[in-house]
């Protein structure tokens, strides 16, 4: 039976201007306005707390409980709308209101990223996109969920939590369309392009003040996070920069290095674990980093001892063992469907990482996930 509150009840989520987030009825319970129609105008919003109008209660969970308490099967659908609605947020973002749209779809990746980091890292890790003309949003996306992450285990607040996260989202804000055109390009860089990577920070930085953005530590992050520690990197002459910068160049960097452009491909996860570890020893994010997303995270190819092609879908007990769905035969003759193997047993143990080409087979993700929930 469905459960009415009043409008009046739950009036701090409304707003002039904003699409309603659930549907109003008149007091006697039928349908007057839908979620995602506009109110106009203060008389209008007022005039329907007069009228005694109601909301059903089980509309008033917000995103982030629908995804806290959905059920695991659902979870890679609820991905792929999230990322969806970010992707728009970001490609919108001179539209009025951009700030506040941020807030609202950030939330609900915040918290599939909290109820399932190893999906989150999956997210990251698949390139199944291959539209290069998306790799601006694609990475900026890639890069905030990295970002959150690493963040969780280096134990920053949830304050920090969620600044780090929409730094990284719009850190490239001014230049996601020249980054798809980078990620196609053959040619080497023209001068103006030069011009325009030296100087997105500022002018993202700029866009962002222009949507309402007065977080100092959100609009620092994203100016200085093409500053290495000696200083280097732009814009010159930064001495110092705060957490939000250095962990979103780093986060950053790496999720560079797995995706795939026109000139080269993907780098193996454990190679560009490796390379994050060589170029910057005994930092505590770098160190965080590589542990977060190990040897063998979820998404990456291997090849098994017994010859087989798998997929790792979970993390294991240790950092050699994680969970893997086989695609194919060691003849490599694809499988129906795909097949749990257990890599701390010697005959199915991984001896490497291999590139997507070489694992050619495209399994829907809920498949997958059943797999890792077994």
């Amino acid at each position: 039976m469905m459960q009415f509150s009043s409008l009046e009840s739950v009036r701090h989520r409304l707003a002039v201007g904003r699409p309603l987030p659930f549907n109003v009825r008149d007091a006697d319970r039928t349908l007057l306005l839908a979620r995602g129609q506009v109110i106009d105008s203060h008389d209008q919003l007022q005039a329907l707390f007069t009228r005694g109008c109601l909301v059903d209660l089980a509309e008033l969970r917000s995103p982030q409980d629908a995804v806290r308490h959905a059920p695991a099967e659902q979870l890679p659908a609820l991905w792929s709308r999230c990322l969806d609605r970010v992707g728009h947020t970001l490609l919108h973002c001179e539209d009025e209101g951009f700030a506040d749209a941020l807030d609202e779809v950030s939330g609900p990746v915040q918290a599939l990223i909290e109820r399932d980091p190893d999906l989150a890292i999956f997210q990251v890790l698949r390139q199944d996109d291959r539209d290069c003309t998306r790799y601006g949003v694609r990475h900026s996306i890639h890069t905030a969920i990295t970002s959150f992450l690493v963040a969780q285990r280096l134990g920053w607040d949830a304050p920090d939590l969620q600044r780090v996260f929409k730094v990284a989202l719009t850190m490239n804000l001014s230049m996601l369309e020249l980054q798809g055109q980078l990620a196609e390009q053959t040619t080497p860089v023209t001068p103006e392009q030069r011009q325009a990577i030296l100087s997105h920070p500022e002018r993202s930085v700029a866009m962002l003040q222009l949507a309402g953005v007065r977080d100092e530590a959100w609009l620092q992050g994203v100016r200085h996070h093409h500053v290495a520690p000696d200083g280097s990197g732009y814009p010159a002459g930064v001495a110092e920069v705060n957490d939000h910068a250095a962990l979103v160049r780093r986060a950053d960097i790496y999720t560079a290095k797995l995706s795939p452009r026109s000139t080269r491909a993907a780098m193996a996860a454990d190679r560009a674990g490796r390379a994050m570890f060589m170029h910057d020893p005994g930092n505590s994010m770098t160190a965080a980093l590589v542990k977060e997303f190990g040897v063998y995270p979820p998404g990456c190819c291997v090849k098994l001892a017994s010859g087989e092609t798998a997929i790792v879908v979970r993390r294991g007990a240790s950092v050699i063992t994680p969970r893997v769905a086989v695609l194919t035969t060691a003849g490599g003759l694809p499988l129906a469907e795909p097949q749990p193997r257990d890599t701390a047993q010697r005959d199915h143990a991984i001896v490497g990482v291999i590139g997507e080409h070489a694992a050619p087979l495209r399994v829907p993700p809920e498949k997958l996930v059943s797999l890792a929930l077994a």
